[in-house]
């Protein structure tokens, strides 16, 4: 690949925006603050819809086949999706072009006005085929949100972070993505224990969205203290608009073969993560292991464990190479996921020991992946360059699993899921091999 820098060394950004605070790195820990906080709303946000799926189903979707219903509530969160590369596209731009704390506090703007949105949504008892319409409307907003919010998270971890805590800060800032999980199964905990699965299916559910718009409050309040990346400031240039458009487009043609492997080995990564972290509990109560309040509760203590193992991999990888790192995890997953689950299926090891060998093998690929991204490319394009592929790999197979998972299952083939999950990391292991770093990383 042709090394980014010797096309221009000069940034084709616009001046970013002066207002907020100074631009500053010091150690980087306020700027950590704000991309973690930020993240355990974008992910509480974002996951609280799938996991209320079968409990809203019913209300929201018209018709009498529950199958159907729970089918359409799935598609509901794979179309938001869909828009994650535009969104990455648009908000990357603003991102690239205004700085990344302007991009991150419009994110968290969209995601939690759209959760509040959500919450006051009427049924289709009520308005008939219109609530599902635009209820599915309503995610598009969320997609394009979360589709500037990772990669935007990204650049600005890799910007502020000191250089030999890199891969900690971006295990440390992702595991706020896993924080909000963690929330969502806590809040649907507490919700079943008082509401009853009953309640929760009779319009309880829509406590879990104006959860998730609070959240979103606390969220934007921590992003205004935050500074912004002095790697960005610095490369921002008054350029006229046609020289720095040439520029960016040589940019991305010398990025094309990082970015074509960015697409690759996210596959791998998000279909284990909507496997391990979404559609487990689901997965579970499909093989008649445990029931869906069970596999609920069950979620917090893997999900605890795996934050611990992000911060581990972050250490691991500062001293023994980020790739070495990915690649063991990416390994592990496409070896162990078949038969970690075809041994829980055949009950010989607990739901719980399962999901925690699972999410332990994920820890690596998934602490790493923000920074291991965003350093393949130069600043000027970064948001952009890593999130348009990242985003097209989460929306075309992450976003998609629940429902290509509890289709099969449906059809009888349930013990395909694990299958499906293993192959796509072994494509994802291979692909790391696509990599070129580049000068500037």
């Amino acid at each position: 690949m042709a090394d980014a820098g010797s096309v221009s060394a000069q940034a084709t950004a616009a001046p970013p925006a002066t207002k907020g605070p100074r631009a500053g790195s010091g150690n980087g820990r306020r700027e950590l603050l704000a991309a973690t906080v930020g993240g355990v709303v974008e992910s509480f946000d974002w996951t609280i819809y799938a996991v209320l799926a079968p409990y809203f189903a019913s209300e929201m979707f018209p018709g009498d086949d529950p199958v159907a219903k729970l089918l359409g509530a799935y598609l509901g969160f794979a179309v938001g999706f869909v828009v994650r590369p535009f969104g990455s596209y648009v908000i990357g731009r603003i991102s690239d072009r205004r700085g990344r704390r302007f991009g991150l506090m419009l994110s968290m703007i969209l995601i939690s006005g759209a959760s509040f949105l959500l919450a006051a949504l009427p049924t289709a008892a009520q308005i008939g085929v219109l609530a599902p319409l635009l209820l599915v409307a309503i995610r598009l907003v969320q997609g394009l949100s979360m589709g500037g919010e990772n990669p935007s998270v990204a650049a600005y971890v890799t910007e502020t972070a000191p250089k030999r805590l890199r891969f900690l800060y971006s295990g440390i800032s992702y595991s706020g993505i896993i924080l909000g999980n963690i929330l969502c199964f806590g809040v649907l905990t507490v919700m079943l224990a008082v509401l009853g699965e009953d309640g929760v299916a009779d319009g309880g559910w829509r406590i879990g969205f104006v959860v998730a718009g609070l959240l979103g409050l606390l969220s934007l309040w921590v992003r205004r203290t935050a500074r912004e990346s002095e790697e960005f400031t610095a490369g921002a240039t008054d350029a006229p608009s046609a020289v720095a458009a040439a520029e960016r487009r040589a940019l991305f043609r010398a990025s094309a073969r990082n970015m074509t492997a960015v697409f690759l080995t996210t596959l791998g990564i998000t279909v284990s993560y909507y496997f391990g972290t979404t559609y487990l509990p689901q997965y579970a109560e499909r093989l008649g292991l445990s029931s869906g309040a069970e596999g609920t509760a069950a979620m917090l203590v893997p999900l605890t464990l795996l934050i611990v193992a992000m911060a581990a991999s972050g250490i691991l990888a500062d001293r023994l190479g980020s790739t070495r790192t990915v690649r063991t995890g990416l390994g592990l997953l496409a070896v162990c996921t078949v038969p970690v689950f075809h041994a829980m299926g055949a009950e010989v090891l607990p739901v719980w020991v399962a999901t925690v060998v699972h999410l332990l093998c994920l820890a690596a690929p998934l602490a790493l992946f923000n920074v291991f991204f965003a350093r393949l490319f130069p600043v000027q394009i970064r948001v952009v360059a890593m999130g348009l592929p990242f985003t097209a790999a989460v929306g075309l197979f992450g976003g998609t699993f629940p429902m290509v998972a509890e289709a099969l299952a449906g059809a009888g083939h349930i013990a395909l899921v694990p299958w499906l999950a293993a192959a796509a990391c072994a494509v994802s292991f291979a692909a790391t091999f696509l990599i070129r770093r580049p000068a500037h990383a």
